[in-house]
């Protein structure tokens, strides 16, 4: 059964106006010395793409995600064969799941545990036959209500016990299927007021949970990294894992960072008040960077909305901090983004994920263009001359003492000179080479 009417999406360059065709997407585009696909590694989100019905806080469902087929375990083989095959179409080459998006719950854990035993040998299948990887696995500790009050942050033991056991047998499975990454998103690690919290507790938890999936991955041959995804709200008011920085000092209290990376998320990071960049930034340099999960938010939003990228400006930006990071090692870009709810059909879809992959695509051209350019560079490098001799070299090497740096700066009995920061040059610099009509 065919469930997308669409042919494999071909490149047909900027000057296409065909909707189902890349126009920057060129898949084997030698770009730097490496094909565009080697350094995109894009993936599919199988939780918004295969499951999401429409579904928000203020109206049900407008999409059919049934793929023909009754609810349980034959809709979610039915989504595993719609998924490969819309990977297929794309040229997608990973995909990301959680636990909950590919089988069934049931009435327990144990149920769950067998209906996922069902399908994993059905993804297996479909991956040896399509060439199609995994790139990281999750559990979904957020949904069911037994985690309506966090799941390693539980302030019950039985919940923060079945927090373990859905993360052993989704790393399992991570496992089986060769994925070279495992998330935490702590959906409600957090709380809502601190007049029933003990928030040292339940931070000191989180941190024991986090050991205990990192002795049991090592020791079952899991040689990948393990992630956390910052998130700064929603649903919980204060959430552990606010933005980068916050999870940064999180693993570095904890002693959790040389197995620790992290899966940086567009939206999330104007959630908390920072841009893209800047949160992928943090994360390059403390030696940090792991995965992205491209979307972007509705900055006249105040929630998680999710939607495809198409910034071309915010891809850019990011595409350099990438670069900077010295590209993707386990991680890609996983496009965690939904169709919008009134867009109900199929086709949409995959004109979500052309849209998204075309606009990366040129983030990644542009960044590489504005890196030969040169210019923003080189204009850093010039502001921060000062730190390269003198006093300044004396500075970075730790040469140095704040005696000697006072009298220094009293010796010369004048203010030192202001110079430009040069931000609007820089930014007129940006719009000559994202809109100089290469591509």
């Amino acid at each position: 059964m065919e469930y997308f009417r669409s042919g494999k999406i071909a490149y047909e360059g900027p000057s296409s106006v065909n909707p189902f065709a890349f126009k920057f997407y060129d898949a084997d585009r030698v770009i730097h010395g490496k094909k565009m696909s080697e350094q995109l590694r894009f993936a599919m989100s199988w939780w918004h793409t295969l499951c999401a019905d429409g579904t928000d806080m203020f109206g049900i469902g407008t999409m059919d995600k049934s793929f023909g087929a009754e609810d349980g375990i034959e809709r979610s083989i039915a989504r595993i064969e719609a998924g490969f095959e819309l990977m297929s179409k794309l040229g997608v080459e990973y995909f990301c799941f959680h636990d909950k998006d590919i089988a069934p719950e049931g009435k327990n854990l144990a149920e769950f545990s067998e209906n996922l035993d069902k399908v994993v040998p059905v993804i297996k299948a479909q991956m040896k036959k399509t060439g199609i990887k995994l790139l990281w696995g999750t559990a979904n500790l957020f949904n069911h209500p037994r985690y309506a009050y966090g799941a390693g942050t539980s302030c019950y033991a039985d919940i923060f016990a079945c927090a373990a056991a859905q993360i052993k047998k989704a790393l399992d499975i991570t496992i089986e299927l060769g994925g070279t990454g495992y998330v935490f998103w702590g959906g409600r690690e957090g709380y809502d007021t601190l007049l029933n919290t003990d928030m040292a507790l339940e931070q000191d938890n989180m941190a024991r949970l986090m050991h205990m999936a990192v002795d049991y991955g090592r020791a079952h041959g899991f040689t990948g990294d393990f992630y956390i995804e910052p998130k700064p709200k929603e649903p919980t008011k204060h959430q552990y894992d606010f933005d980068a920085s916050t999870v940064l000092a999180f693993l570095r209290k904890y002693g959790l960072e040389k197995d620790f990376k992290l899966n940086i998320e567009a939206n999330h990071a104007t959630l908390a008040g920072h841009t893209f960049n800047h949160e992928l930034c943090v994360a390059r340099t403390n030696n940090a960077f792991g995965s992205i999960d491209a979307n972007q938010g509705d900055l006249l939003l105040g929630w998680d909305t999710d939607e495809f990228p198409w910034n071309v400006y915010e891809s850019t930006l990011c595409m350099l901090e990438v670069i900077r990071a010295g590209g993707f090692v386990t991680g890609g870009l996983n496009f965690d983004a939904k169709s919008r709810r009134a867009s109900m059909n199929l086709d949409d879809i995959l004109i979500s994920y052309i849209t998204g992959m075309d606009t990366f695509a040129l983030g990644l051209i542009k960044a590489y263009e504005i890196i030969d350019d040169g210019r923003v560079d080189s204009f850093i490098a010039d502001r921060y001359a000062s730190y390269k001799e003198g006093i300044g070299k004396k500075i970075v090497d730790g040469t140095t003492s704040l005696e000697e740096l006072a009298a220094y700066a009293l010796a010369g009995n004048n203010e030192p000179k202001k110079v430009s920061g040069g931000q609007e040059y820089l930014e007129n610099v940006i719009n000559s080479i994202l809109f100089n009509g290469k591509a």
